[in-house]
């Protein structure tokens, strides 16, 4: 036995174990990607189907087995189709490059701190005045399709400027304004709503648009409730809610202010406190 082993390691090169290291790192990450998305039940499903067919080659259990496999054959094109947001997010995460700087590394510090106040004065007058808005943070993904679906405005954020746009009867207050590069890019753009069906029924069309934009990029949505008046933020598909305006300024001079992705612990540490005062 000890001779059986001794060849197979003799056997085994540099090459083979880079290969199997960079299919496990591999692995890992789909694994990683899919956590607590719909994709994981849908491995779920696949895994219990791959059993299925395999027991059902064994025990010569021939019709079943032809039907298990047509169906994952059929499947893949239907899994195309149904899950196209996912495998979307999935290569737009496999295209962004740690290499490159973000997109707010150009800023001034001086412009982006005026931002990140004007933003953060703009949203607690809406909190104390219960007026609903919604404020989108672009990073690496460029939202062009989504700024076109609004009014082009490209101009310096003050707070006067986002009072006006979210004032109640303003043309652009229903949509979401749109924030590039510490600029105000465009208002009353549309998004696309989230489908995650687990999401409270008390969360409104503002709020599931808001995590919907942060499903299909990497954006961050800041959004206030009209009805309630609480402070929330998107990332990643997931909602933090009851935010102060601390919190809401540090997110933001975060992201303006950041030159490497060693800053985003902070916004996500950000994330998790909010999770803890919603319990």
């Amino acid at each position: 036995m000890s001779g059986f082993f001794d060849i197979i390691i003799s056997s085994v090169g540099i090459r083979d174990v880079i290969d199997v290291a960079i299919v496990a790192f591999v692995i890992y990450k789909l694994l990683g990607f899919i956590r607590e998305t719909r994709a994981e039940q849908l491995i779920k499903g696949l895994a219990v189907l791959l059993v299925a067919a395999f027991l059902s080659g064994i025990f010569n259990l021939y019709t079943l087995n032809w039907i298990l496999i047509g169906a994952m054959q059929f499947g893949v094109i239907a899994l195309v189709v149904v899950f196209q947001p996912e495998l979307r997010r999935g290569l737009e995460y496999v295209g962004r490059s740690k290499f490159l700087k973000p997109q707010f590394a150009h800023i001034d510090k001086d412009r982006a701190k005026a931002a990140a106040a004007a933003i953060t004065k703009a949203i607690d007058f809406f909190s104390s005045s219960r007026t609903g808005a919604l404020i989108i943070l672009e990073r690496e993904i460029s939202l062009s399709d989504v700024a076109e679906s609004g009014v082009a405005l490209d101009s310096d954020i003050s707070t006067e400027l986002l009072k006006n746009i979210f004032y109640e009867g303003a043309p652009l207050h229903d949509g979401a304004a749109l924030v590039r590069e510490g600029r105000l890019h465009a208002a009353g753009c549309v998004l696309p709503l989230s489908g995650d069906k687990e999401l409270s029924m008390d969360l409104g069309t503002r709020h599931r648009a808001g995590i919907g934009i942060t499903e299909h990029s990497d954006a961050v949505s800041m959004i206030v409730s009209e009805e309630s008046g609480i402070i929330s933020m998107a990332m990643d598909g997931k909602l933090t809610r009851f935010l102060d305006t601390k919190s809401v300024e540090k997110t933001l001079l975060n992201l303006f202010l950041a030159e490497t992705d060693d800053r985003q612990p902070g916004l996500l540490g950000i994330f998790k406190r909010g999770k803890d005062a919603e319990k």
